[in-house]
């Protein structure tokens, strides 16, 4: 997991998932739910990127993306990510390696 924390990583990471599917994940350092999230993906069996947005610490980031992208900001949150725009997202306790894992197959 690489973490996001600034417009320019935001930027580069929305570049990049043009040419490659990535994950997005914001989560809060003091929510349950994102504990329990950040278990699940540590577990997935996949060799996609993971960029990691902390929102106390990355406000700015989590808004855009969440404007960019045309989603509802939660956290935490897991956006896919295929050609430059979010294919999928699960939030809070649907958070699962399985379904993440899945989402992974389906979309890409």
């Amino acid at each position: 997991m690489q973490k996001m924390q600034t417009l320019a990583d935001w930027n580069e990471v929305r570049k990049q998932s043009e040419e490659m599917p990535i994950l997005l994940f914001k989560f809060s350092k003091t929510c349950l739910s994102s504990l329990s999230a950040v278990k699940e993906l540590r577990s997935l069996d996949s060799d996609i990127q993971v960029y990691v947005v902390v929102v106390q610490s990355a406000r700015i980031v989590s808004n855009t993306i969440a404007q960019e992208l045309g989603v509802k900001h939660e956290s935490p949150q897991v956006i896919l990510m295929k050609g430059g725009r979010g294919v999928w997202q699960a939030t809070h306790y649907k958070i699962k390696r399985g379904l993440v894992e899945e989402a992974i197959v389906t979309y890409l």
